[in-house]
C-alpha cells in the first residue's frame, strides 16, 4: 500500500472519529441536563478512574498511555461542556 492510500484510510478513519466525538459530546450535553436536574455535581472523579481503568485494560499494551491521554483530554472537553450546559440550563416547568 503506497502513502497516499494509508493517507486515505487515516481520512476516513478521522470522519469516523469526528462524527463519534460529536455524538459523544451531544450525549455529554444530555448528561449535564440530568445532573442539573438531580443536583448532580458535573465532575465525578470515581467515574473517571473507573472508565480509564477499564478502557486501559482495552487498550494494546503499547497503547495504553496514549488511550489514557487521550481519554484525560475527551473528559476534561465533555466537562467543560457540561459545564456550558449545566450553567446555561433552565428547566421547563
Amino acid at each position: 500500500m503506497d502513502l497516499q492510500e494509508l493517507r486515505l484510510k487515516i481520512d476516513a478513519i478521522d470522519d469516523e472519529l469526528i462524527n463519534l466525538f460529536q455524538q459523544r459530546m451531544d450525549i455529554s450535553a444530555e448528561v449535564a441536563r440530568h445532573k442539573k436536574l438531580h443536583s448532580i455535581p458535573v465532575h465525578d472523579p470515581v467515574r473517571e478512574k473507573e472508565v480509564l481503568d477499564c478502557l486501559s485494560g482495552k487498550a494494546k499494551e503499547e497503547y495504553r498511555s496514549y488511550i489514557i491521554a487521550l481519554y484525560k483530554l475527551l473528559f476534561e472537553l465533555s466537562r467543560t461542556e457540561q459545564e456550558r450546559v449545566h450553567n446555561n440550563f433552565q428547566e421547563v416547568l
